[in-house]
C-alpha cells in the first residue's frame, strides 16, 4: 500500500461497499472544476458509485463511521487527492515498440515504411502478447483506465489484446482493424478480401459477448476500418452493415491529414466525415480520429450524427498538417476527449496530451508565423485552458463512448487515480502555505508523471 492511502481488503464481498475519503477533483464540464473536500464516496460491489457524501451531509458521520469499523475505509492521506481515471479514445496497440521513431517521416511513408511491417509481426501471438502486456501494463501505470485500442487483422492476437485488459483490470474497447485495398496495404499485411475482415470483425464481437470473464462488459469490441484509403468499397458497406446489427464502438481515422483528405475527396468526391456516413460508420458510437481538415460541414453532420472525435494534439503536431479546431468543434456540438495516438503520438502519458491541447489550442489563437501580424497570425477564440483539458481527459472521453466513467457522480463507475504530489520523483513542487486546490490541481496538470500515479482503480478495485 503506498504511504498517501490506508485502506482495508481491496475486494469486498458481494453486497458490500468500500467508502473513499479524501480530496476529489473532477471537471464534468469543460468550463466547470468542482474539488470536493474531505468528501466520502461510497462504491458498491459492481465498482458503482452509490453516494457522494460532503462533511455537511446528515449521513456522514454515520457512514464514516462504519466504514472504519468495517475495515472498509480507504483514505487519502497528506497532499494526496483523487482524479476521474484518464480515457485514451486512440491508441494503436502493436505499434508500441516503436514509440518516437521515424516522425520524420511523412504520414503514407511512416505507414509503408515503418509501421506495417511492425503490425505484421503479432501473427506471432506470443510477440503480440509480449508487447501488449507491457502497453496495458503502461498505460495503467500512467493512470489511462480506459483505452480505445486499433490492434491489427490477425483473429488470434486482437482477441488476446482483449483478453490482456481483462487480465490486468483495464476498461477497454478492442477492435480488430479491417484492411483490404490492394493498392494501399502492402501485400504482406493485408486481408485478402472484404469477406476475410468481415468474418474477423464478427468473430471479435462475438468472443468478447461470449467471454467468461467479461460479466459486466468491461472490454467492447469496435468496428474497425483502418481508413477509407485503406478498405474497398465493399468491405465498407460491409463494416456499416454490421455497424447497424450489432450497435458496437466504430472507431477509424477521418481527415488526419491532407495526404488521406484529399485521398478520400479524389476517390468518392465527398469529404471524409460523409464518405463514412455514406456508408453507415457515421452514428452515436462512432469515435473518428483526428479531424483536423474537417469544415463546418463536417463538424455539423458529427455533430447531428452524435459521433465523437478524438482530438491527438501530440500525433498531429508531426502528421495533420494543422491544429484541430476543438473550440469551433465544440460549440458545434461535437463531444470530443483525447487520444494519445501511440505510436504516431510519441508519448503514453494522457497528462502529456492533455497539456499538449492546451499548447496547440493557445498556437492556434496566436498564430506562429512571426512576418505577419499580432492580430493576423492565428484564429480568434481557439484556447483552452487546464479545466478543459481535464474535462476532455476524463469525462469528455467518457461521453464520446456513452460509458459512465470520468466522473464522481451517484451512478457513475469508481475509475479514479490517487494523484500525490510529493511522491519520489515528483516534478511538481507544492507549497503548502501558498498554493490553492485549485493551484495544485493546475500544477497536476502541467507536471504530473507516472511516478504521481501512486493508486489506479478501475471498476471500483484498484489495479
Amino acid at each position: 500500500m503506498s504511504p498517501a492511502s490506508t485502506a482495508g481488503p481491496l475486494r469486498t464481498s458481494a453486497g458490500a461497499v468500500r467508502v473513499h475519503r479524501g480530496r476529489f477533483a473532477h471537471a464534468p464540464a469543460a468550463d466547470t472544476l468542482q474539488i470536493l473536500d474531505d468528501t466520502l464516496i461510497v462504491v458498491d460491489d459492481r465498482g458503482v458509485i452509490t453516494e457522494v457524501l460532503e462533511p455537511d451531509h446528515e449521513c456522514y458521520a454515520r457512514t464514516l463511521a462504519e466504514a472504519r469499523d468495517d475495515g472498509r475505509l480507504n483514505t487519502a492521506t497528506g497532499s494526496a487527492f483523487w482524479l476521474p481515471g484518464l480515457v485514451d479514445l486512440h491508441v494503436h496497440a502493436p505499434q508500441w515498440p516503436q514509440l518516437g521513431t521515424a516522425l520524420h517521416l511523412p504520414l503514407e511513408d511512416w505507414l509503408q515504411r515503418a509501421t506495417f511491417p511492425l503490425e505484421a509481426r503479432c501473427a506471432d501471438l506470443d510477440y503480440a502478447d509480449r508487447i501488449y502486456r507491457s502497453l496495458v501494463t503502461t498505460l495503467l501505470a500512467h493512470g489511462t483506465t480506459t483505452a480505445v485500442y486499433f490492434a491489427t487483422l490477425h483473429d488470434a492476437a486482437t482477441q488476446r489484446l482483449a483478453e490482456l485488459c481483462l487480465e490486468l483490470g483495464q476498461r477497454a474497447v478492442v477492435g480488430r482493424v479491417a484492411m483490404d485495398h490492394p493498392d494501399q496495404c502492402p501485400d504482406f499485411y493485408r486481408d485478402p478480401c472484404a469477406e476475410v475482415a468481415l468474418r474477423g470483425t464478427e468473430a471479435l464481437i462475438d468472443h468478447l459477448a461470449n467471454e467468461r470473464r467479461n460479466p459486466r462488459r468491461l472490454v467492447l469490441p469496435a468496428i474497425t476500418p483502418r481508413f477509407i484509403p485503406s478498405c474497398t468499397d465493399p468491405l465498407l458497406r460491409g463494416l456499416g452493415e454490421l455497424a447497424e446489427r450489432y450497435a458496437c464502438h466504430v472507431q477509424t481515422h477521418c481527415s488526419e491529414s491532407d495526404w488521406e483528405h484529399d485521398h478520400v475527396r479524389m476517390r468518392t468526391g465527398m469529404s471524409d466525415t460523409h464518405a463514412l456516413e455514406a456508408v453507415g460508420l457515421l452514428g452515436r458510437r462512432s469515435i473518428l480520429a483526428h479531424a483536423n481538415l474537417m469544415d463546418d460541414r463536417d463538424l455539423r453532420t458529427v455533430a447531428h450524427c452524435g459521433a465523437g472525435i478524438a482530438h491527438c494534439p501530440l500525433s498531429n503536431a508531426y502528421f495533420s498538417n494543422g491544429v484541430f479546431p476543438l473550440r469551433r468543434a465544440a460549440g458545434l456540438g461535437v463531444r470530443i476527449g483525447l487520444g494519445t495516438d501511440v505510436a504516431g503520438g510519441p508519448s503514453a502519458s494522457l497528462f502529456d496530451a492533455a497539456r499538449q491541447a492546451v499548447m496547440v489550442s493557445r498556437l492556434l489563437e496566436t498564430g506562429v508565423d512571426t512576418r505577419r501580424a499580432a492580430g493576423k497570425r492565428g484564429v480568434s477564440d481557439s484556447r483552452i485552458d487546464f479545466v478543459h483539458a481535464l474535462h476532455l481527459a476524463t469525462a469528455g472521453g467518457a461521453d464520446v463512448l456513452d460509458l459512465p466513467i470520468g466522473r464522481f457522480q451517484p451512478g457513475c463507475r469508481f475509475d479514479a487515480l490517487l494523484i500525490d504530489p510529493q511522491a519520489p520523483g515528483s516534478d511538481i513542487v507544492n507549497l503548502s502555505d501558498r498554493d490553492s486546490d485549485q493551484d495544485l490541481l493546475q500544477k497536476t496538470l502541467y507536471g504530473a508523471t507516472r511516478a504521481n500515479v501512486r493508486e489506479t482503480w478501475v471498476d471500483g478495485l484498484r489495479r
